[in-house]
């Protein structure tokens, strides 16, 4: 067959040569061992906790490399573009702290080698193809649904691998006469990929995560082009990966079942291939049993949810990094103040199993992070935070910044701070009981004491309350209002013989704390006392007393 004539019959309009797009798209200059990575989603305008992963990666290799990191989106599918799309996943992404040096932005594109958005770059898809035609390695096919449906019910009654491929290939060896006629009448078509391979055929193939693998060819003939002359995912993906200068792919190892027909394009292209780094899946704990986190079941599959409930940037980062690399809490705790940039992060170390998604660690992880911070970086993150989820709250902080400061300080710093706040969402909770507007009792003082002992109590402590004594003395005249109403002043003497006293030192704290705070557990009392000031100290304790 003249495949140089069926190159022109099929694509007239095409005039350009892959000389022109490696010309328009030169190779990249950059220092030496520095990785180029991408992110490419979909337009959905869903990302979840496993796009985030592979992100991070890509980003952690990029960067600790000298290398470009960077944004393309795959919308060649139409049917699953939504509206505004590209702007939630670059917002939802810049929120996590996932920043690109280059690719699509919101209003177009920034960098050299784009178009960054694939429904723009239909020229550069057909010159390659265009090219594999003349070459021999691509053809038209005209099959219709109906007929595609066909092979696929015989494939499935003579229980043989379903796909187009040997006697199934209708069209592959197609005479120009017979295409010409197809194409006289107007009927669409697609292009098919020629495969040569045989599934008899293994080889190995080394990935960047799993290590060796085998890989058998792939003997189907996948559509490159669809009718409207948009490409499939997996020959754009090796056009853009290759003009883009990609040198590291990290995705999903649920695509590795694709990789024997992308190594089939890569080298049909004339193209090197970048390295493959195959990701384990993001798992759960569901009542004892591993399962792939689920956007359906799980609300912190979406990245939206971190944002929402106020998971700090820095902690999801600390979080990820310690599923990516085993080694990362191992280095955490060898160097506690150290930013996370320093570490560092390799394919080497990444889970080839699976790795565990547990919310109850990141929470620890965010405590951490939080409890580093100072008083005044949490009220600013705070603040922001709740400009866009409680802007009732956001106007009781700014209504005062520098008393929310004061409460944000208790017992942070030194060598053991606080660990209160996982959340900026659990701020608001955390400080309700300084706001009188907020303030409401959560806990009461159990039953097992009397009565008149607990009134007895708060009445002496309102009697002998000096706002103005140090800590020490304030702890000293709490052990001796104990002392004076029949609890113990001391722990130890205490705890040798409990049925000599109505309660302990302890005891008394807590009718004071649960008077003042509404709650049995709440920051350093004595500090608490000294910001909420006497008047409002004294008011909550009397309001208790009158029940």
């Amino acid at each position: 067959m003249d495949t140089n004539r069926l190159a022109e019959l099929l694509y007239p309009n095409i005039t350009t040569l892959p000389a022109d797009m490696e010309a328009r798209y030169p190779a990249r200059v950059l220092p030496e061992g520095a990785k180029v990575t991408r992110f490419a989603p979909s337009p959905t305008g869903f990302l979840h906790i496993g796009n985030l992963y592979g992100a991070f990666t890509d980003e952690r290799l990029a960067h600790t490399s000298g290398g470009i990191f960077y944004l393309r989106i795959e919308d060649t599918d139409a049917k699953r573009t939504v509206p505004n799309g590209i702007q939630i996943i670059i917002e939802t992404l810049a929120k996590l702290g996932v920043v690109f040096d280059e690719g699509a932005v919101i209003d177009g594109d920034k960098g050299d080698y784009g178009p960054y958005r694939q429904s723009e770059r239909a020229e550069i898809y057909q010159t390659y193809a265009k090219q594999l035609i003349r070459e021999g390695k691509a053809y038209p096919c005209f099959c219709t649904e109906e007929e595609l449906a066909s092979i696929r019910e015989r494939q499935e009654a003579e229980k043989l691998n379903p796909g187009y491929y040997g006697e199934f290939a209708v069209w592959r060896d197609a005479p120009i006469e017979k295409i010409e006629e197809k194409l006289n009448l107007g009927i669409p078509f697609v292009l098919r990929f020629r495969s040569e391979g045989n599934l008899n055929n293994k080889h190995k193939f080394r990935d960047e995560i799993k290590g060796e693998i085998d890989v058998t060819e792939n003997d189907i003939d996948h559509v490159i082009l669809k009718s409207d002359g948009i490409p499939t995912y997996h020959f754009a993906h090796a056009v853009d990966d290759h003009l883009m200068g990609t040198t590291h792919v990290i995705r999903d190892e649920s695509w590795l079942s694709t990789l024997p027909f992308h190594i089939q394009l890569f080298k049909a292209l004339g193209f090197k291939m970048p390295k493959y780094c195959h990701t384990a899946q993001v798992l759960k704990l569901d009542n004892g049993n591993k399962r792939k986190i689920s956007k359906r079941k799980d609300p912190e599959a979406a990245l939206t949810y971190y944002h929402s409930q106020g998971y700090p940037v820095a902690a999801v980062r600390e979080y990820l990094m310690t599923l990516l690399n085993s080694n990362f809490e191992e280095w955490r705790l060898a160097n506690p103040e150290a930013p996370i940039e320093e570490f560092k992060f390799t394919t080497k170390k990444m889970s080839v199993s699976g790795s565990l998604f547990d919310l109850d660690k990141l929470n620890d992880v965010s405590k951490n992070v939080i409890s580093r911070l100072t008083a005044e970086e949490v009220y600013e993150y705070t603040l922001a935070w709740a400009k866009e989820n409680d802007i009732e709250f956001a106007n009781i902080l700014e209504s005062d910044k520098e008393y929310a400061v004061r409460i944000l300080a208790i017992g942070r710093g030194g060598k053991k701070p606080r660990k209160d706040i996982a959340l900026w969402s659990e701020v608001k909770n955390y400080m309700s009981f300084f706001y009188d507007s907020l303030f409401a009792r959560t806990d009461s003082i159990p039953e097992s004491f009397e009565s008149d002992d607990i009134k007895a109590v708060l009445k002496d402590f309102a009697d002998t309350y000096d706002e103005n004594v140090e800590q020490n003395d304030w702890f000293a005249n709490i052990k001796a209002i104990a002392e004076r109403n029949g609890f113990c002043p001391d722990m130890k003497q205490y705890k040798a013989s409990p049925e000599s006293y109505k309660g302990s030192v302890a005891d008394v704290s807590m009718f004071l704390r649960i008077a003042v705070t509404g709650r049995m557990n709440s920051p350093d009392l004595y500090e608490v006392m000294r910001i909420l000031g006497r008047e409002r100290v004294l008011a909550r304790v009397n309001s208790l007393l009158l029940f």
